[in-house]
């Protein structure tokens, strides 16, 4: 019986092979979306390993300067002279137009074996060619690939490096940054017997590695959003998987009815369908992982400059195969199969012996879960207003979002019959009235179809408000930031000094831009001076201030402070924020500071200069009319010789944080674009199958005289207003959506926020996509219909429905 069974159940898609299709591309795009997504984040967590295992800093101990500055080469000397095995580390980045580097400089006698250089651990290159002129840089191979600094000793390619960072011997390292301190020490694991502890013996702050790198942890809120639009992709697309199923098993019904009158039981039958199901499930995976690599090598470089351009974090843009993604990635898919049908072998387990054999049995069941439905959704509606009211951190933002969604998803079915109904009321003739009616009657088949519709748009009405909101408020925040029109870097103390007295002639002001590495509130930051000047108090972006801020910052007796520092901290205006140990300043005013992943304060460059006599000055920005511009460039390269990436002007400034800016989104762009694809295949498998089925309800119609190209027209005209419907019903839900982004999950996962913003012809633009995407969905069954032969639909009156 069992035998006969499997084969009565798989004749079904042998009979159906658009149907079989259409379950196994709908459960493989959802498994790739998923999938891609998952190895573009373990591609970027590998790198930053790489990197934080890089003269073993995920291990050993190091030594720093409290403000952040290297540390004098004395005081290295005096401490291996007392017998403490430290080795010297210079870090610097090296940049050029398009081109940028990290370069660590260790000196390879006194580093500890867990940061030792990997090439001459294994006798890659002598020991003499490394640490003699010019010296040889460690690279990976994508680094070496990728445009770099000039003059630059010989490459060598290693494994075991991060891409953008080499390592070379610390006298190389010198001569190419021009500076001879370290920038900090390395400690040995095991120091000689007898010492004082270190701490006691050098007024150096002692840091102990971290689990994790500090990249990782920085960009885990870029990958965690990613991780969410993922996430959606992948419920999107369970939805064609739910309606597939469920279409199947609405038309196996009397198959269903056969095999439990000839005496299977219907644990057995149900068995028998997940097993089935099962096996879908192993198949669509396997073809979701290789989709979802593809999908990733796609997107990897575009994520890659993002992290770049954000967090200065250098990943891999070649991606590899890890066998944990595609074993995520197979599991997602065998459970989304579980959940997606989870409800079709309900009702199957629950319908009594005769009732599949009746035609209204399946969308009577559908009707009371259309009713369950709506009061879950009421519940999430709650739960997500709550979460967004009174949740804190970026996991209750996201259970915000995906209660709203899901909730959306839930209440569409409800909604769209109780509008349906609504519009029955205007209907003026026989037909139209019958259209409505008829549309009504086949939401609960065409519900996860339009589920899914409904989810993409609102996704990308969120994601677009959230996006065109950010670029109107970071266009703006750029021109009152960047109010000076040229930006010169000196090279040296003594040039900067001559380049001031060269510039003041020629400009309206010259104003320092100097700042420090401080350590606030227990998290590395910023701390910059600014000069007394008109540029900053008429432009600078104040969130919140005190009525005299500007007087209270020149005068040493307050600090300003970003956003991101003003929510992490919970710092108000008349805070208290300690700068350095024993130096506190009352705050004068908060200032947005978007794009920053870190805290930053602000000080009068008076006190600064008191604070930090050692920092040298040698950025300015320099206020001059626009038009004079090109000619002091020249006068400065004519003279002092500096090369181009030392002289920027604002527009160039300008033009690259927008293109970072555009970079950002590019990955969340183009998973709305597969999104709102996979939304509208869903469609069109739940029309393309129920077209088949409603021969019955059509039959009797054309046999009143309609004829058979209205009633197609009749469908394209269902059709489009089920996509109107629901395109409407995603306006609010996607506005609510950009509103937890923005106010919710973007200050979690940022520490800032942006005023929300409105694009009514962006959501004109996107009715039309979805209008039109609804009717090429249509389409195929509309044609179908209109050239049925008439003799099938006069069969539809001896059938026993």
């Amino acid at each position: 019986m069992t035998r006969a069974a499997c084969a009565a159940l798989l004749s079904h898609w042998r009979r159906h092979p658009g149907q079989c299709l259409t379950l196994i591309l709908g459960l493989a795009l959802a498994t790739a979306l998923w999938s891609g997504v998952q190895a573009i984040n373990a591609e970027a967590r590998a790198s930053y390993d790489r990197a934080a295992a890089v003269l073993g800093q995920d291990q050993l101990d190091r030594l720093t300067r409290e403000d952040g500055l290297p540390i004098p080469l004395a005081e290295y000397i005096a401490l291996r002279r007392a017998g403490y095995l430290v080795s010297p580390v210079i870090e610097v980045e090296l940049s050029d137009p398009g081109a940028r580097l990290r370069l660590l400089g260790i000196d390879p006698l006194t580093t500890p074996p867990e940061a030792q250089a990997p090439a001459l651990v294994g006798g890659e290159i002598s020991f003499e060619a490394f640490v003699t002129t010019p010296g040889r840089l460690l690279v990976a191979s994508e680094t070496a690939a990728r445009p770099l600094p000039p003059d630059l000793p010989p490459l060598v390619v290693t494994s075991g490096l991060a891409p953008g960072t080499a390592l070379t011997d610390i006298a190389t390292a010198a001569r190419l940054s021009g500076r001879s301190d370290p920038s900090y020490l390395l400690v040995a694991p095991v120091q000689p017997s007898g010492l004082p502890p270190l701490a006691e013996a050098t007024d150096l702050t002692l840091s102990t590695p971290q689990s994790g790198s500090d990249i990782g942890r920085l960009t885990d809120s870029f990958h965690l959003n990613l991780t969410a639009f993922g996430l959606l992709a992948f419920a999107v697309g369970l939805f064609i998987v739910h309606a597939a199923i469920g279409l199947a098993f609405e038309q196996r019904r009397t198959s269903f009815r056969t095999l439990r009158a000839l005496g299977l039981p219907i644990r057995r039958l149900v068995t028998l369908l997940a097993v089935e199901l099962t096996a879908f499930a192993l198949i669509a995976g396997l073809i979701g992982i290789i989709l979802g690599y593809i999908v990733a090598a796609a997107l990897l470089p575009g994520v890659a400059g993002t992290l770049r351009g954000l967090y200065g974090a250098e990943i891999s843009g070649q991606l590899a195969f890890r066998p944990v993604w595609a074993v995520t990635g197979m599991g997602i898919a065998l459970i989304g199969t579980a959940a997606a049908s989870v409800q079709a072998l309900m009702r199957v387990a629950r319908l009594p012996l005769l009732a599949p054999a009746q035609p209204r049995a399946w969308a009577m069941a559908s009707g009371q879960a259309m009713r369950g439905q709506m009061m879950f959704a009421i519940g999430l509606f709650a739960l997500a207003f709550l979460l967004g009211a009174f949740g804190t951190g970026l996991i209750a933002g996201f259970a915000c979002l995906a209660a709203l969604l899901v909730g959306a998803a839930l209440a569409l079915p409800s909604l769209l019959t109780a509008l349906l109904r609504l519009a029955t009321r205007f209907a003026t003739t026989p037909f139209r009235e019958w259209l409505l009616a008829d549309t009504r009657q086949q939401l609960p088949g065409l519900s996860m179809a339009l589920m899914a519709l409904l989810l993409a748009l609102a996704a990308n009405i969120g994601v677009s408000t959230m996006v065109g909101s950010f670029r109107g408020t970071f266009t703006g925040w750029l021109d009152q930031r960047l109010a000076s029109e040229l930006y010169v870097t000196a090279r040296t103390p003594s040039e900067a000094a001559a380049i001031r007295a060269a510039l003041r002639p020629r400009t309206d002001a010259v104003l320092p831009i100097v700042s420090a590495p401080v350590t606030l509130a227990g998290q590395p930051a910023e701390l910059y001076g600014i000069a007394d000047h008109a540029t900053y108090r008429d432009n600078w972006p104040l969130l919140a201030a005190a009525p005299d801020v500007w007087a209270q910052v020149a005068a040493g007796e307050a600090a300003l402070i970003n956003e991101q520092l003003s929510r992490r901290e919970r710092l108000a205006i008349g805070d208290p924020v300690t700068l350095q140990p024993g130096w506190t300043l009352p705050i004068a005013g908060v200032y947005s500071d978007y794009g920053n992943p870190v805290g930053q304060a602000i000080i009068g460059l008076d006190l600064f200069t008191d604070r930090f006599p050692d920092v040298p000055q040698l950025r300015m920005a320099v206020r001059v009319p626009p038009d004079r511009v090109p000619a002091v460039v020249d006068a400065l390269r004519a003279e002092f010789d500096l090369p181009a990436a030392n002289l920027i002007d604002q527009e160039e400034i300008k033009r690259f944080s927008l293109r970072i800016f555009e970079q950002t989104f590019l990955v969340t762009g183009a998973l709305n674009i597969l999104t709102l694809g996979v939304a509208s295949l869903a469609l069109l498998a739940s029309l393309l199958t129920l077209a088949g089925m409603r021969l019955p309800q059509l039959a009797p119609i054309w046999a009143l005289g309609q004829t058979r190209a209205a009633l197609a027209r009749a469908e394209l005209a269902r059709t489009a207003i089920l996509a109107f419907l629901t395109f409407a019903l995603a306006i609010p839900v996607g506005l609510a959506l950009a509103w937890v982004l923005l106010a919710v999950v973007n200050v979690e996962a940022f520490g800032w926020r942006l005023p929300m913003q409105m694009f009514p012809v962006d959501w004109l633009r996107l009715g039309l996509y979805a209008l039109l995407a609804a009717l090429l969905a249509a389409a195929w069954p509309a044609w179908r219909l209109a050239n049925i032969a008439p003799s099938t639909l006069l069969k539809v009156f001896a059938h026993e429905r």
